[in-house]
């Protein structure tokens, strides 16, 4: 058996028989196209409602301890629609990461049906992966809270409850965006109502204790501040990883490869627009309206050119006896004439 270390974290196999895909057995029960994703995560889920009562937190304190009791009407209608207005997009953006398919790949079609069927010329590689048993297209990979393969997955992040992949990219970007926006809406109507109350009475300012007003925003600006720069950088790499089409576990492995083997990605305004859902406008803004609808896989898909994996000339070869089963992680399968 000939193996050819062309990555750090795959090994292509010389015999299609090692592939072992009759090991790989298709699940009895396919989730039915169009039904909702939510993953069973108890540590994802406990994140998912924190996220909603922080939230709500600040929508209690904003309103009740703020707005309401202020003698100015103005003043409180429009900063109660505004930040009310951004807490909604905030949630519906979170919804939609949470409950939207984050580009899993088909579980359990590695058969050995499947992979006689994609009819792989000389020099042709497929990638399997061993733990879900799913052919990984390029830029795939595995998620282990999911359990599933995952299509230019950048990471999995427990406040959403989901990965974030290249059909929920936008979702939680926008996730982000919104959950900083508010931060920030709620730290300067923190600093005014402080300046108003230590002008007035204190016992004017709020209809409640001065003790327990003064409790509830100092939480809150805690909150809002924490907030605020956490989701600020979140939202300043995301964008980064969408303007060079690189994500964050493709950034991490690039890193770890020798620098004859690292391969740039350039990134373009077409990706930024497949992210967001076509031309510039208030839909790029709209958590309701998603990205491009992804075209279904073809054939080719699943099939890579051993050349686009690694530069053949800096690969080295190595034998190993059939009866040894490889360990890696990833599997591929080359035909020779």
């Amino acid at each position: 058996m000939m193996l050819i270390p062309a990555h750090h974290f795959r090994d292509i196999e010389r015999k299609p028989q090692y592939l072992q895909p009759e090991k790989c057995i298709p699940p009895p029960h396919p989730r039915p196209a169009g039904a909702m994703w939510f993953i069973r995560d108890g540590c994802g889920i406990a994140c998912a409602i924190v996220t909603w009562f922080l939230v709500l937190y600040a929508e209690f304190v904003v309103l009740f301890v703020m707005l309401i009791p202020s003698r100015d009407y103005v003043y409180s209608v429009i900063n109660g629609l505004v930040f009310n207005l951004l807490a909604f997009l905030a949630l519906a953006s979170h919804c939609r990461a949470m409950l939207t398919d984050p580009g899993a790949v088909p579980k359990g079609n590695a058969t050995k049906e499947f992979i006689e069927s994609l009819q792989l010329k000389p020099g042709q590689v497929v990638y399997k992966c061993p733990k879900c048993c799913s052919i990984k297209p390029d830029r795939a990979h595995h998620c282990s809270v999911c359990k599933r393969c995952i299509r230019k997955m950048d990471h999995h992040c427990p406040w959403v409850n989901n990965c974030v992949g290249e059909n929920n990219q936008k979702y939680f970007v926008l996730f982000t965006m919104y959950i900083a926006l508010i931060s920030l809406h709620a730290l300067i109507m923190v600093g005014f109502h402080f300046l108003h109350c230590f002008e007035e009475d204190w016992t004017k300012c709020s209809s409640f204790s001065p003790p327990t007003t003064v409790i509830l925003l100092i939480l809150l600006c805690f909150e809002g501040l924490l907030f605020l720069i956490f989701t600020s950088v979140m939202f300043g790499t995301q964008v980064h990883s969408i303007c060079t089409d690189e994500t964050g576990i493709e950034s991490l492995q690039r890193k770890k490869q020798p620098r004859r083997e690292r391969r740039e990605r350039r990134g373009s305004w077409k990706s930024v627009k497949e992210t967001f859902g076509g031309d510039f406008s208030l839909n790029w803004f709209n958590p309701f309206s998603g990205p491009r609808h992804p075209k279904p896989l073809s054939d080719r898909d699943w099939v890579r050119q051993v050349s686009s994996v690694s530069d053949t000339e800096n690969t080295e070869t190595t034998t190993e006896e059939p009866s040894e089963e490889p360990k890696d992680e990833d599997f591929a399968e080359v035909v020779d004439e």
